[in-house]
C-alpha cells in the first residue's frame, strides 16, 4: 500500500518511515512533486492536521496523511501549542527554545507534554490518532541530536533530553512514534478485511 504523507520535513519523514509496517510505502510531497503550500490555519493541532491531510486530499484525490505536533508547558497555560513551530516568530529552532528558555526563566513547575495528531484522509473519510508524551522542560540545551525543542525536551522517566538520546530511544516513546503506531494498527485492521 503507498500512502502519502503531506510533509516536506525531513526529520518526520524519517520517524515515520522508521515506525510503520513493512508493505507500507510512505511518499513525501516533493516524491509527489507537490509544490503547493498546506494550509494551517485552523487555531489547534488536530484542526492543523485535518486541514493538511483534507486539502491534500481535494487537490490530488490521493490517499494521505498529515501530522501537527505542539509543545504544551503547564507553567506557560499549553503554550506554545499551536504555534509550537515559529514561537519565536520564526521556525528557527534555536530562536524557539531560546524564547522557551527565557518564558520560563520563572517557573518552578516545568512540565510538559508534546502531543502529535494524525490526520488521514482514506477514500475521502477522514480520521484521526492521537500521540502524547509527557516530561519537562529542561533548564538549558541538552544535545544536537534530533529537531524542533528535542534538546530541551526531557520525558518522564528518563535524565536526558531527546536530543541527548539515541534515535532508538525517542522512536520508541515519542509523541509522533505513539500516534504513528496507533494509525499503523488501524491501517492494518483496515487493509486485513
Amino acid at each position: 500500500m503507498q500512502l502519502i504523507f503531506a510533509t516536506n520535513n525531513a526529520h518526520k519523514l524519517e520517524e515515520v518511515r522508521a515506525i510503520v509496517p513493512a508493505g507500507l510505502e510512505i511518499l513525501s510531497l516533493s516524491d509527489v512533486q507537490f509544490t503547493e503550500e498546506l494550509p494551517e490555519t485552523s487555531g489547534t493541532i488536530r484542526g492543523n492536521a485535518l486541514q493538511k491531510a483534507e486539502t491534500f486530499y481535494k487537490r490530488t484525490g490521493r490517499n494521505c496523511f498529515s501530522d501537527d505536533t505542539g509543545l504544551e508547558v503547564l507553567c506557560l497555560n499549553a503554550a506554545p501549542g499551536v504555534d509550537t513551530a515559529h514561537y519565536s516568530g520564526s521556525r528557527d529552532a534555536l530562536a524557539n527554545n531560546e524564547k522557551l528558555i527565557h518564558e520560563m526563566a520563572s517557573c518552578e513547575d516545568r512540565s510538559a507534554r508534546f502531543i502529535t495528531v494524525i490526520a488521514c484522509v482514506i477514500d475521502g473519510v477522514s480520521y484521526c490518532f492521537e500521540g502524547e508524551v509527557k516530561g519537562r522542560i529542561g533548564l538549558s540545551i541538552e544535545g544536537s541530536g534530533g529537531f524542533g525543542y528535542d534538546p530541551l525536551f526531557i520525558p518522564e522517566g528518563y535524565n536526558d533530553s531527546f536530543a541527548v538520546l539515541p534515535a532508538s530511544v525517542k522512536h520508541a516513546i515519542s509523541h509522533r512514534s505513539r500516534a504513528v503506531e496507533l494509525f499503523s494498527t488501524w491501517l492494518s485492521d483496515k487493509t486485513s478485511k
